[in-house]
């Protein structure tokens, strides 16, 4: 078959499946459309370029469903499970009964993983580390975090958080995506679908990579936690690293200049929009928008990334590890950078929490990771006038268990993965600061008042952006999906 046939047929195929598909309802679903103020035949996924929107790419949502609180997130992903028990929930029964059997009506038959399940007892343990109470609150922070403790004032502390998956792919996949199961587009990418992009040099959707000390070796991060499954592939996560070049595939070949490149990607845009007309593939847009912001990126890249004109008081602020490329101390400096230009979502995920053994000496060295470093994120923004519209997450896909995980000793112990309960917080735009939500047992295994869902959180994520978390959804083989999926509630109480 001849290449002009093959381009004829399909042609008549995409005219016969348009017109299919945007006449199965007639004029009966204009009119179901008009009375419900619904436009049903608005493109899905359709792409803004540059030339209708000069300061970057348009989202779906020609404005926001309601006035957004925030402009941009910064999440800190504690990938691995931090302890809550270590950390934010103070259990000082567990100190009192340490060593005893956890009690069936406690536990009540819940799911255990395969790790602990077969264990003839779970010994109550508390925390090796003190706690003092902080603030105009008196909020309960571990000796581990100095200096959040010091700006619990700011910070909106949920306590009961609880998730469905046991097992770390699958929890982290859910919070990223929504869904245990790979290939839903992650938190970012909806951002990007939806709101798109305030600054046409830079991905509204960038993500930031560091190792912890307190197991360096953990738990792996796979590129689809930032993919943007059935979403263009323009929405994806763009990785920044630190090395000699930040964003793989970026730099051109030795001996291509700017002029040589600029020609290069105009010839490349005519023959693609030319490819685009005959098939009518969306994607092809999508490479378009690509290399045009590839081609940006060559110079706005580089200025993000170095940091050699911060002030000695900003490392001073962040620590000593924020001159070291990499670590979590870097990309939360690096984070405010890419806040000041207006991205859109930040992702930065912090390995290492995943202590089943040798917990005390693990956390220890985990907390000291972050914690600085968190608490100066917060500090300089709220010097810069920014704190006021980003929204700060800090959290990781679950907690841990309050028995220890094989032998217990005096120094030394473990603890399990636990989906029931854990501790986030949140400090920015739209948040009660100084606050803390929800609550546990004394045991620390069960949630007793207010309830926080995965769901629930995204759901207020996104309305703090001014998006109705039910409202922005994408088409996919026939079923209209969105980030909640079917569930999620506003959890109006922590909003200022």
């Amino acid at each position: 078959m001849s290449e002009k046939k093959i381009i004829a047929d399909n042609a008549i195929n995409m005219n016969r499946r348009s017109f299919l598909g945007k006449s199965a309802l007639g004029v009966g679903g204009m009119a179901l459309g008009s009375l419900l103020g619904c436009n049903f035949y608005q493109k899905e996924g359709s792409l803004i370029t540059k030339a209708d929107n000069p300061m970057g790419i348009k989202g779906i949502l020609n404005s926001p469903h309601h006035p957004a609180k925030i402009k941009r997130v910064i999440y800190l992903f504690q990938s691995g499970g931090p302890s809550q028990l270590e950390l934010f929930d103070y259990k000082p029964l567990l100190n009192q009964r340490r060593g005893e059997d956890l009690p069936e009506s406690i536990r009540n038959g819940q799911r255990l993983t395969g790790m602990t399940s077969g264990q003839d007892k779970f010994p109550l343990v508390g925390s090796n580390f003190g706690f003092q109470q902080h603030g105009k609150n008196g909020t309960w922070i571990s000796d581990l975090l100095p200096y959040t403790a010091k700006m619990v004032d700011e910070l909106c502390i949920v306590k009961s958080m609880y998730t469905e998956a046991i097992n770390h792919d699958p929890a982290v996949t859910f919070f990223q995506t929504g869904s245990q199961q790979p290939g839903r587009p992650s938190i970012g990418s909806w951002l990007s679908y939806g709101l798109g992009s305030e600054n046409e040099n830079l991905p509204s959707f960038t993500v930031l990579l560091s190792r912890g000390t307190g197991r360096p070796n953990g738990q792996p991060l796979y590129t689809r936690l930032w993919g943007n499954g059935f979403l263009h592939s323009l929405h994806q996560g763009v990785q920044f690293r630190a090395a000699k070049d930040p964003v793989l595939y970026l730099n051109d070949p030795k001996g291509i200049s700017k002029e040589t490149k600029r020609s290069i990607l105009d010839n490349l845009a005519v023959l693609n929009e030319k490819q685009y007309k005959e098939f009518g593939d969306e994607e092809i847009q999508s490479r378009i928008a690509q290399y045009e912001m590839a081609y940006r990126m060559q110079t706005s890249v580089p200025e993000v990334m170095n940091t050699e004109n911060e002030p000695d008081y900003i490392y001073k602020m962040y620590g000593a590890d924020a001159k070291i490329p990499g670590t979590y101390a870097a990309n939360c400096l690096l984070a405010r950078r890419l806040a000041e230009q207006d991205v859109r979502f930040i992702q930065l995920y912090h390995m290492g929490w995943d202590q089943h053994d040798n917990l005390p000496s693990a956390i220890e060295k985990q907390a000291k990771d972050v914690d600085q470093a968190s608490a100066a994120l917060v500090a300089d923004l709220k010097q810069r006038g920014m704190l006021e519209d980003t929204l700060v997450v800090w959290g990781g896909e679950f907690g841990r268990t309050n028995y220890s995980q094989g032998l217990l000793t005096d120094t030394n112990y473990g603890r399990d993965h636990h989906p029931r309960c854990f501790t986030m917080w949140m400090a920015g735009g739209g948040i009660k600061p100084g606050f803390v939500y929800g609550e546990t047992d004394e045991f620390g295994y069960n949630i007793v008042d207010n309830p926080v869902h995965v769901h629930d959180f995204q759901a207020t994520l996104l309305h703090l952006l001014g998006i109705d978390h039910e409202r922005l959804t994408y088409k996919y083989q026939g079923r209209r999906f969105r980030l909640t999926d079917v569930e999620g509630h506003l959890v109006k109480d922590i909003l200022a």
